[in-house]
């Protein structure tokens, strides 16, 4: 988001709000660190001085317990938002917050659009559509919250790309050559490049018409099925994969298992209970046509692409 915020020179300015470590913002130019937590008001305030544009990504993925979900995607976005209410009233032009496919969690449809109710199987869900919910009650109790904050929700579906760690465990698996899929692969998910992602995202803060929306930001093909994924992996590896189906019942004792396996080794998997759930009874599948109506958001980057571009990523940075 950072590098596409500088690229497209709408800014004067493009200030990151750092914890402790640059990470992988060491690589950006022209950007103003703030060391910072979201916690942290006077810095806050400081840092939200004559800002027009506010790009809330901050969150938990994963975690153990639902108390960490609830403490930084619920309550620090609240505080975020206070902040910029208090610190930057008069120059405020958008604030655009990052929810998630999973907060919609079971879909009576196939293909979930703006419309679906929110019914999250998995606490990282919970905690979308519970800051969600908080933005919209915060929106009925007082008009001037809104008025002072022109907020544009985002939801995007799985993000894959360079420095994503989440789905890096798939490509690694066909790597080795072996990549376990749930059923046959024919289940069929929303991925969205990350690049086209942060394209989209500041498409959405600069138009005109979409303060107070939601959308989802998908990639170029509305859905792809793991199978497809796979074969983009091997053409950009140069190898084959053996393909392990893992039958829909045993996805939560693999979840279990890899969860198990991390508490042993002092980390929290990507593949997890909660993931696990999610695989088996969550919408996976996003539509982005409300997007492409508004502000006319069009990825640009195809299946095959954007694989290759990641595994070329991985290689150079020896995680492959």
């Amino acid at each position: 988001m950072a590098e596409e915020l500088v690229q497209r020179g709408s800014y004067d300015e493009v200030r990151c709000l750092i914890r402790s470590r640059f990470k992988w913002l060491g690589g950006v130019s022209g950007i103003t660190p703030v060391r910072a937590t979201l916690g942290d008001l006077e810095r806050l305030w400081k840092a939200l001085d004559g800002v027009t544009h506010v790009y809330h990504l901050g969150g938990v993925t994963r975690a153990p317990d639902w108390r960490t979900f609830q403490k930084n995607n619920v309550q620090a976005t609240l505080t975020l938002l206070g902040a910029v209410a208090q610190a930057a009233p008069g120059t405020i032009e958008r604030v655009v917050v990052t929810s998630s496919l999973a907060a919609v969690g079971r879909g009576a449809e196939d293909v979930a659009d703006e419309t679906a109710p929110l019914d999250p199987v998995s606490r990282y869900g919970k905690s979308k559509a519970q800051m969600e919910q908080a933005l919209a009650e915060r929106h009925d109790m007082t008009a001037s919250f809104h008025e002072k904050l022109p907020i544009t929700v985002v939801r995007p579906p799985a993000v894959y790309g360079p420095r994503d760690a989440d789905l890096f465990d798939f490509f690694q698996a066909v790597d080795r050559r072996v990549c376990p899929v749930v059923g046959g692969g024919d289940g069929r998910v929303s991925l969205v490049y990350a690049k086209d992602l942060a394209r989209g995202v500041a498409e959405a803060a600069e138009a005109e018409n979409t303060a107070g929306e939601t959308y989802f930001l998908g990639g170029r093909a509305q859905s792809c099925t793991w199978n497809e994924v796979k074969a983009a992996a091997t053409d950009a590896l140069g190898h084959g994969a053996l393909t392990v189906p893992v039958p829909g019942p045993l996805v939560g004792a693999v979840g279990a298992a890899s969860e198990a396996w991390g508490w042993l080794s002092g980390s929290y998997p990507p593949l997890n209970r909660e993931k696990a759930r999610e695989i088996r009874h969550a919408c996976t599948v996003c539509s982005s046509e409300k997007a492409r109506a508004d502000f006319g958001y069009a990825p640009a980057t195809s299946l095959a692409e954007g694989v290759a571009e990641t595994i070329r990523w991985y290689r150079e940075e020896e995680w492959l």
